[in-house]
């Protein structure tokens, strides 16, 4: 049974930095394209970057040059690395796995972790 376990999230400050992270089990994780996604109160869940099995990365226009993901396939764990954070960073983050060159994310949705960005 798949698992998305994401964690690091919480309030920070305008111009302050997050590192979240996501633990994946039943799977084997290095197969897989790993993405961020967010969802902000009212607006639909967007795509936020995207690592894939070969490390390339590739990210949404409102975040590029400020969060970096990554992956660790020994330890089945991608991260997101927040820097700059604004106020319309806030949302909830999620993690989902892609076979590579599909369009599909197509793991379980699970709590997500909560990105609070305010003074």
């Amino acid at each position: 049974q798949v698992q998305l376990v994401e964690s690091g999230g919480g309030l920070v400050q305008p111009g302050g930095s997050l590192r979240l992270s996501c633990a994946a089990s039943g799977i084997i994780f290095a197969i897989y394209d790993m993405g961020w996604h967010r969802q902000a109160p009212g607006k639909q869940r967007e795509l936020v970057a995207t690592i894939t099995t070969g490390g390339s990365t590739n990210y949404a226009d409102s975040v590029k040059g400020r969060f970096t993901i990554s992956r660790d396939n020994a330890k089945n764990t991608a991260y997101l690395q927040m820097n700059s954070l604004e106020p319309e960073d806030t949302a909830v983050y999620y993690c989902n796995i892609r076979v590579p060159k599909t369009g599909t994310w197509f793991g379980p949705w699970g709590q997500g972790t909560q990105v609070t960005v305010s003074s």
